[in-house]
């Protein structure tokens, strides 16, 4: 299953940092009732269960259940913080008074944007899971071919949110005075969080797309630190960036 054996205190360094973001997360999400936040906190869940299979493969590196738990859900967990970080833009769109700014209308930008990262999180989902339980080299290949196209898809809807977000923010530089009760609302310091946070998960998958490219011999798949180097610690900033998105 692994070509190496896992780091149990990589592991349990990250099962650590995630859930004490998932409990920051939980106690904003309740304080603030910020509830487009959700999946966030969901995702963390998911880094920390999946880091937790990746500790138990230590001392077991060939049981198959926590392989396949860790496969999926560390694969999966950022789509959820996608989803999210689309969500955000059309709530900076509302507060800033200025919806016919955006090339999307705000509700169809949410319902556009969420429903294709739903659809990148069922292919990728479907992909990992036959990627994680193939025995002959042909499921092996199909699996990676459906996370390939999750992930190129995932690339796509990105690109075009970035659009969408970066055209906006041009036309409301020109409109939105500063000083302003709308400005009050820091909009471009909070667009300036989104796209960091959209550059490092596009940077994520980029690592990802790559990783299955190499194919199982490749060297992402080879060794272990890319895993914490590009994604878990990615990750996590992105969790502690969105820490200031509940704003109630």
């Amino acid at each position: 299953l692994y070509p190496y054996k896992p780091s149990r205190i990589a592991g349990m360094i990250s099962v650590i940092v995630f859930a004490i973001l998932f409990l920051v997360h939980i106690f904003r999400l309740f304080k603030t009732r910020t509830w487009f936040c959700i999946p966030f906190i969901v995702g963390a869940a998911f880094e920390i269960l999946g880091y937790a299979a990746r500790t138990k493969g230590h001392g077991n590196p060939t049981a198959m259940n926590p392989f396949i738990i860790q496969t999926i859900l560390i694969l999966l967990a950022p789509i959820l913080f996608a989803a999210s970080v689309y969500m955000f833009l059309g709530r900076i769109v509302r507060n800033t008074g200025q919806d016919r700014l955006s090339i999307v209308r705000p509700t169809l930008l949410t319902k556009m944007f969420v429903g294709g990262d739903i659809l990148c999180f069922l292919i990728q989902g479907v992909g990992a899971g036959i990627l994680s339980k193939a025995k002959e080299k042909k499921d092996f290949d199909l699996g990676k071919a459906i996370i390939l196209g999750g992930l190129v898809l995932q690339l796509v809807i990105f690109g075009l949110f970035m659009v969408v977000a970066v055209v906006f923010h041009v036309r409301a530089d020109r409109v939105i005075t500063k000083g302003t009760s709308r400005e009050a609302f820091s909009w471009r310091k909070y667009l300036a969080m989104l796209y960091a946070v959209s550059i490092i998960i596009t940077l994520r998958n980029v690592m990802r797309f790559a990783e299955y490219v190499g194919g199982e011999k490749g060297y992402l798949l080879q060794n272990e630190w890319p895993i914490y180097s590009f994604d878990a610690v990615p990750m996590a900033v992105v969790l502690v960036i969105c820490v200031a998105w509940y704003v109630g």
